[in-house]
């Protein structure tokens, strides 16, 4: 029988704050809940903004609060205040240009027109004709508005982050809060597994891309900076898989990152779902980490056409000035795309050992279903393979929930907020949902609150959709006013507003998420409730063990909510171990049949059948 992969815990960062707690959910429905429920994030993001070192709320904190979360102006760097250099020709009316330098920074080559007189440590320089140069200027960006995270927040300060990019640091944090959130120690994991059946899958899309990293290393030979030995390193797009398997879980197993573009996190997801499934691994962390709100990063897109730019926000809204928080604008009248930030891990368990262990059942991940667009005229224009993951996710949730079952499924939508995605994507949806007689499919789109992380996009989909089986809202793509014409909706109901669904989300068995990536990358994922998923173990595994595991799971949730509270004050635990339990040739010892390493307690066993003894 198949294992269920289970959810059994799940921690990140992104513009609308930390995951774990359900926070980050929250703050975007912030407005239907009340102020009791919302009080632990108000203090959360106080303390992690740096604007309170107190318990004490009042509303002026709280409006600072939101004015610093969720898209709003970018703040990682000043759009007003750009750094740019031009390239120049300088020329004198004497055909002559002098000046002094230090010896050592005389280039190698001196050019043909150059006459050097020496003056000691300097050297007057006269140069006949013109001098190429590059000119510094400070020049604004088209582009001001990105879903940073919380403006103040800086999570290398959590831990040793010297040299480190952004985007793992926010690995580093994504990863701890994640396991943080499980209310079971990780070393009291580890005794129950052997030290292969632990998977990591976790990257990123566009590498890292920061000063400490891939940008500073390239822009380094023309800016007069210097190569470190440790950018060429960090900048792998699979280094945040290597900084969880070496610094914070200390793992042997299997590890890596499967690369979609901006669906990426879903590619990453089915490949832990398919360890557990089959037996591979009994615990997978998957997750992404991105941190593109870059201007460099952010210009190669906005030339594509695909940013929203400051003066098509401004026309938009017939205004002089840009509303930044609304510049995602989902399935209305709209002009591109929010560059965000974000880093988001789950926890997968296989279903037997989350039993065991009593670890909380958030949901499960039933599949996850990938294809490509086939021939197409332009490498980023979407294609066809988009139908085909929808629909198999749609199918397969008539196949688990029933004819009546499917119809209680909400899709939470790329959303881009681009004219393109707009008409493609609710075409996509509207026919599914015409094929399967959904009469009007709830759909939202989250990137409205914190933008488009890129590879992270589908983990923060994921995050918001857990959060409406704990507190029974959908969020509603609230920075629109109105459907725009060209949005196919006979058979979709786009959420404009917050959804009721039930007191802890009953109404709805499943969420469909979906993914359309750059280049033809499609995913779409079919994760079910934590209801749902405990009515399939208690029909797998009887009443009997069913009671059991809630037992064992009260004090399970009590850490976790201790960890949180904890976490809401600032005093939260960040794993970060460099050094610690390092093994080396002399940490292992094997058999034929095992091998032992020293920094574990239980044996790798080594492969003793022929799988292929059909072919012999």
């Amino acid at each position: 029988m198949t294992k269920l992969p289970l959810i059994v815990g799940f921690g990140g960062i992104n513009a609308a704050g930390r995951s774990s707690g359900f926070h980050s959910y929250k703050r975007m429905i912030a407005d239907v809940l009340s102020d009791d429920e919302m009080q632990t994030t108000w203090k959360d993001l106080a303390f992690r903004m740096g604007l309170a070192d107190s318990e004490v709320l009042d509303s002026e904190l709280v409006d600072a609060i939101k004015a610093g979360t969720l898209v709003r102006r970018i703040d990682s760097f000043d759009p007003d205040n750009l750094l740019y250099q031009y390239k120049a020709s300088l020329s004198s009316e004497s055909e002559q240009i002098s000046f002094t330098l230090r010896k050592s920074k005389l280039p190698n080559k001196i050019p043909d027109n150059w006459v050097l007189e020496d003056l000691g440590n300097k050297v007057k320089i006269t140069v006949n004709g013109d001098l190429g140069a590059l000119l510094e200027d400070r020049v604004s960006f088209p582009v001001s508005s990105g879903g940073n995270i919380p403006a103040g927040f800086d999570p290398g300060k959590l831990y040793n982050s010297r040299f480190h990019p952004r985007g793992l640091k926010l690995t580093v944090y994504g990863a701890s809060d994640a396991l943080n959130s499980m209310g079971v120690d990780w070393e009291e994991v580890l005794t129950h597994v052997k030290p292969d059946e632990v998977s990591v899958y976790a990257g990123s899309g566009l590498s890292q891309i920061d000063d400490h990293s891939l940008a500073g290393m390239l822009a380094a030979p023309l800016t007069g900076g210097r190569v470190s030995t440790k950018m060429m390193a960090l900048s792998f797009a699979e280094m945040p898989a290597d900084f969880i398997n070496s610094y914070v879980i200390n793992s042997v197993g299997t590890t890596g990152t499967n690369m979609g573009a901006c669906a990426t996190f879903l590619y990453n997801l089915r490949q832990g779902m398919y360890d557990i499934q089959h037996g591979k691994s009994k615990v997978v962390i998957v997750g992404n980490a991105e941190a593109p709100v870059v201007a460099e990063i952010m210009e190669g897109f906005r030339v594509m056409g695909a940013l929203a730019e400051d003066e098509q926000l401004k026309t938009l809204d017939d205004s002089d000035s840009v509303d930044n928080c609304r510049a995602c604008r989902p399935f209305s009248s709209n002009a591109g795309f929010t560059m965000a930030e974000s880093a988001q891990f789950v926890v997968l368990m296989d279903d037997e050992l989350a039993l065991e262990l009593g670890a909380t059942i958030y949901g499960s991940v039933a599949d996850v279903f990938i294809n490509a667009d086939a021939n197409k005229k332009s490498i980023s224009a979407p294609g066809v393979g988009n139908y085909v993951t929808v629909a198999k996710a749609t199918a397969l949730a008539k196949a688990i929930l029933g004819e009546e079952g499917v119809k209680q499924t909400f899709v939470q939508a790329h959303g881009t907020g681009t004219p393109q995605n707009r008409v493609t994507e609710s075409h996509i949806l509207n026919e599914v949902a015409k094929t399967f007689a959904i009469d009007s499919w709830p759909v939202t789109a989250i990137k409205s609150y914190v933008g488009h992380s890129m590879s992270v996009a589908a983990g923060d989909q994921l995050i918001a959709s857990l959060g409406v089986w704990r507190y029974g809202w959908i969020p509603g793509i609230s920075t629109i006013d109105h459907i725009a014409d060209d949005v196919h909706t006979s058979n979709l109901d786009i959420l404009t507003e917050h959804a009721f669904a039930g007191e802890h989300g009953e109404d709805y068995k499943a969420v469909l998420l979906n993914a359309k990536g750059f280049g033809g990358n499609n995913a779409t994922g079919l994760v079910l409730s934590p209801a749902q998923t405990l009515a399939m173990l208690g029909n797998k595994y009887g009443d009997k063990a069913l009671l059991a595991y809630h037992e064992k799971n009260i004090p399970v949730k009590r850490i976790a909510d201790e960890n949180d509270k904890a976490a809401c004050t600032g005093t939260e635990t960040i794993r970060y171990h460099f050094g610690e339990r390092v093994m080396d040739e002399t940490s292992v010892s094997m058999t034929q049949e095992s091998m032992k390493l020293s920094e574990f307690d239980q044996e790798i066993v080594l492969p003793q059948l022929n799988p292929y003894a059909d072919y012999s």
